[in-house]
C-alpha cells in the first residue's frame, strides 16, 4: 500500500437526527477509525453537515441531497454502511431503499463497500429481502452486530462464511467521570437524595394512550409509594420521546423528573451514570447504562433488544406489547438484589465484545490495501 495515499471513507448511517443512539455509534466509528487507520479522510452523509462536522470533526454532505450523495460516492475509496438498524422494513417502508440505493450507487461507481456492524431486520417483504440479497452479496465485506442479524442474511441467501458477527460500536465508548451529569441533573432542577434509589427510565413509545404506558405509569407510581424512589426520564430520541414523557409526567402529577433537553454522547452517559438503576427501552439508553455499568432492566420493542441483553448475558423482562406492572415489581426486585453478581458478567461480556469489534478495522485495512 502507498502509505501517502489519502484513503477516502464515506459514512452512511441515520445520522444528524439528534438521535443519541446514532449520534452515539458515529461518536464510536469515528474515533475508532481514526485511532486505528492511518492516512484517512472521513466524511458522513447527515440530515445536518453542519453540526456533523463541529461534533466529529469529519466532512458531510446532506444526506437528503442525491447531487451531493452521487459526488461523495464517487470521490470515496470506501462506503462504510452503518452501524445503526439500517435495513430493515418495520419503522419505515421507504428507509431500507434509501441505504440499499446508496450501496448499489457505490458498487456501480466502482466503489468498495462494507456493512460496518449492523443489525440486520427484520425484513419482512417477499421483495425487499430479494432486493436486499442481490445488493448485499455484491458487497466487499459483511459485519453484523448480533446473530440474529447473521440469520436473516443467511435465510435471504447470503453465504454464511461471508459474514462476520462482532457488537453494537457504542460499547467501545470509554465509561466518563459523573460529574458533567451531575451539572446537567442540577441544571434540569434535580437534585439527587442520597436517601433514596434513583431510577433513570427511558422509554421509548408513540402511541401515548397504550397499554404499555398504562402499565408502566402503574409501575412508577408503586416504585414511588412503596419503594420510595426518585424517577428520571430520559429521551434518548428527543423529537420521538418527548410526546410519550410529557404523558408520563402529566399523569404521575409532577412527581417524576425529565431532562427537557438535548445532550451529547458523553453528557449522556454521565447522566445515566448517576442514576442507581436504568429501565430502558431504547437500544442505546441499555448499551449506555452497560457502558456505565449501571443494574437495568430491558423492555424489547424489537428483537435487536433481545440480542443485545443476550450478548451480555442478560435477558429483556418482556415487550412493550405484554407489559404488566406486577411482573415488572417482581423482576425489579429480583434485578435490585442480584445486581453486583450481574455487573460482573456484564463487564467481563463486554470486554470480549470490544475485542470482536476491531474486526471492521481490519476488515477496512484490508479493503484499502488491495
Amino acid at each position: 500500500m502507498n502509505s501517502n495515499k489519502m484513503n477516502k471513507l464515506l459514512i452512511s448511517g441515520y445520522y444528524g437526527f439528534n438521535n443519541i443512539g446514532d449520534e452515539s455509534i458515529l461518536s464510536a466509528v469515528v474515533d475508532n477509525l481514526k485511532e486505528k487507520l492511518d492516512q484517512i479522510e472521513i466524511t458522513v452523509l447527515s440530515k445536518d453537515p453542519v453540526s456533523t462536522m463541529d461534533k466529529y470533526g469529519v466532512h458531510a454532505v446532506n444526506r437528503k441531497s442525491v447531487i451531493d450523495i452521487i459526488k461523495a460516492i464517487s470521490k470515496c475509496d470506501i462506503l462504510i454502511s452503518g452501524g445503526g438498524s439500517l435495513l430493515q422494513d418495520v419503522t419505515s417502508k421507504r428507509s431500507i431503499f434509501y441505504y440499499l440505493f446508496i450501496m448499489w450507487a457505490a458498487k456501480i461507481l466502482g466503489k468498495k463497500v462494507l456493512i460496518y456492524s449492523q443489525g440486520i431486520g427484520p425484513i419482512n417483504s417477499v421483495f425487499n429481502r430479494k432486493i436486499t440479497y442481490r445488493i448485499l452479496s455484491k458487497t466487499d465485506g459483511i459485519v453484523v452486530r448480533d446473530d440474529a442479524s447473521k440469520e436473516l442474511l443467511v435465510e435471504i441467501g447470503i453465504p454464511g462464511d461471508k459474514i462476520v458477527v462482532t457488537a453494537d460500536p457504542v460499547l467501545r465508548i470509554k465509561q466518563v467521570s459523573l460529574e458533567a451529569g451531575r451539572k446537567i441533573l442540577k441544571n434540569e432542577g434535580f437534585i439527587k437524595n442520597p436517601e433514596k434509589t434513583t431510577i433513570g427510565f427511558a422509554i421509548r413509545e408513540r402511541k401515548v394512550d397504550s397499554k404499555f404506558v398504562d402499565q408502566l405509569c402503574i409501575s412508577m407510581n408503586r416504585l414511588i409509594e412503596e419503594y420510595h424512589v426518585e424517577i428520571v426520564l430520559i429521551p434518548f430520541h428527543y423529537s420521538e420521546d418527548m410526546g410519550v414523557i410529557d404523558e408520563i409526567e402529566k399523569r404521575l402529577e409532577n412527581r417524576v423528573f425529565v431532562i427537557r433537553h438535548k445532550y451529547l454522547t458523553d453528557e449522556m452517559l454521565s447522566i445515566i451514570g448517576n442514576m442507581d438503576f436504568l429501565v430502558g427501552v431504547r437500544l442505546h439508553a441499555l448499551i449506555h447504562a452497560a457502558i456505565m455499568e449501571i443494574p437495568m432492566i430491558a423492555i424489547s420493542y424489537d428483537p435487536k433488544i433481545n440480542s443485545f441483553m443476550h450478548s451480555i448475558g442478560l435477558r429483556a423482562i418482556c415487550s412493550i406489547y405484554d407489559f404488566d406492572n406486577e411482573y415488572f415489581i417482581e423482576e425489579f426486585e429480583k434485578t435490585w438484589r442480584n445486581r453486583v453478581k450481574a455487573k460482573n458478567k456484564v463487564r467481563e461480556k463486554i470486554q470480549v465484545l470490544i475485542k470482536r469489534l476491531d474486526m471492521n478495522e481490519e476488515i477496512i485495512k484490508e479493503l484499502m490495501e488491495k
